[in-house]
């Protein structure tokens, strides 16, 4: 099964849009672990098994781990992951972007080491940055196209002069990964919750891909807004990480993050169902 139809399963197995981004801040731990990188594992195994029945994916962020020294505790936490999720996709969340044998490692060390089911990734750097993560056919590959931060606008926003129509440079991007470098339908794409009316753009774009959106829940974005233009053509997977993760820093964390998944994934099925 390729990272696609994982996608689809677990979406339909669990009825839900939701993906949890695990982003350990072993300073937001709870009392008792609060400060405690070596209970970084734990930390993220107990969330895990709090909501692995509502959602479609987990999405560890790769920094958070290695600030940390932390890596083992990643391999370790995708591997319970896979043991008692099994049907739920792991998307590890790099933002890579390099060429040549240093992508090839880079793949290597999402796919082969953290056993990741997609990677996110960069593609400032053009599609020979992306092909390394294409030679692993079962597995995905989610560029960042039209990102939440403000910075984004420098690069983003930004028209092409020498492409006909003069698209702006995330549209270019969506209408690419959607046709020629999707080559063996294994692309998704990055687009941040705060921008509805450019998530309605790209799905226009890229009809048939996943759209991985962040910004859900601490971050501001409108979970229903997002469902609402996100469309159903494809694949969506809307992340949220520290409302989920940190809704109580005490000895109840891990029942406080099930309680916030659970209403979140029901406020994105009532926006999917109006």
């Amino acid at each position: 099964m390729n990272f696609i139809q994982q996608l689809h399963q677990a979406e339909s197995l669990n009825d839900s849009l939701l993906c949890v981004g695990l982003d350990p801040e072993p300073a937001k731990f709870p009392v008792g672990w609060k400060g405690d990188a070596a209970r970084i594992y734990d930390f993220c195994a107990a969330i895990v098994d709090a909501t692995k029945d509502l959602v479609n994916a987990f999405k560890p962020q790769i920094a958070y781990f290695a600030a940390h020294r932390a890596e083992e505790q990643l391999e370790r936490l995708i591997a319970h992951i896979k043991r008692v999720a099994p049907a739920v996709p792991v998307i590890l969340d790099a933002k890579r972007g390099d060429i040549g044998s240093t992508a090839e490692q880079y793949a290597r060390e999402a796919f082969e080491r953290y056993q990741a089911d997609a990677v996110t990734l960069s593609p400032f750097m053009g599609f020979d940055s992306v092909e390394p993560y294409l030679r692993y056919p079962d597995k995905g590959a989610i560029l960042l196209c039209r990102t939440s931060n403000t910075g984004g606008n420098d690069w983003q926003m930004q028209r092409l002069a020498d492409v006909p129509g003069q698209p702006r440079l995330f549209e270019h991007l969506a209408r690419l990964a959607e046709t020629e470098w999707n080559k063996n339908g294994q692309l998704g794409l990055v687009v941040g919750a705060t921008f509805p009316a450019e998530i309605a753009r790209v799905r226009e774009l890229a009809p048939s891909l996943p759209l991985l959106i962040p910004g859900v829940g601490a971050q501001g974005g409108d979970a229903e807004a997002t469902v609402r233009a996100a469309g159903r053509s494809g694949p969506v997977i809307v992340n949220s990480s520290r409302a989920v993760l940190y809704a109580s820093a005490g000895e109840d964390f891990a029942a406080a993050a099930r309680r916030v998944a659970q209403q979140t994934r029901e406020q994105l099925n009532r926006a999917r169902a109006g």
